[in-house]
């Protein structure tokens, strides 16, 4: 069965804590990506920034992102996924957590990303659908 590790993009760029959620918005377009994980003074990592947060959590709000730090944004839980664990656990952490990208950790270290779209070409096609389809209900 495939691994995170076999699917992931590897490498992923953190975002340090204290930077801002404007420096964070550029570094996201540079790189065309739709999330950047969260990483501390510490290098360890504290939360997921998605473009979606920028929108509901700072815009939304009247927030400004050149004053707001990404660290403020670093709430609740870190949903992470092993290196080694099959994509149909991805399958499983994703739907029950409702998120689209999972930050991917060796022995505590984030090593990659795995977005929905990796998942979905790693798994059959019905398994694909129950992801969709478990992802986007309320």
């Amino acid at each position: 069965m495939t691994t995170a590790r076999e699917i992931m993009t590897p490498d992923a760029v953190c975002v340090d804590e204290r930077e801002t959620v404007a420096e964070a918005a550029r570094r996201m377009t540079g790189l065309d990506v739709g999330a950047l994980p969260i990483c501390g003074a510490d290098d360890r990592l504290k939360g997921v920034l998605t473009d979606r947060d920028i929108v509901t959590k700072v815009l939304g709000r009247g927030l400004s992102p050149e004053k707001c730090t990404v660290g403020e944004l670093a709430q609740g839980e870190i949903v992470t996924i092993g290196a080694d664990e099959e994509a149909q656990e991805i399958l499983r952490t994703m739907a029950a957590h409702k998120v689209r990208r999972l930050p991917v950790l060796d022995q505590g270290r984030l090593v990659g990303m795995v977005a929905q779209a990796d998942v979905a070409r790693a798994l059959p096609d019905p398994q694909v659908g129950e992801l969709l389809s478990a992802l986007s209900s309320e």
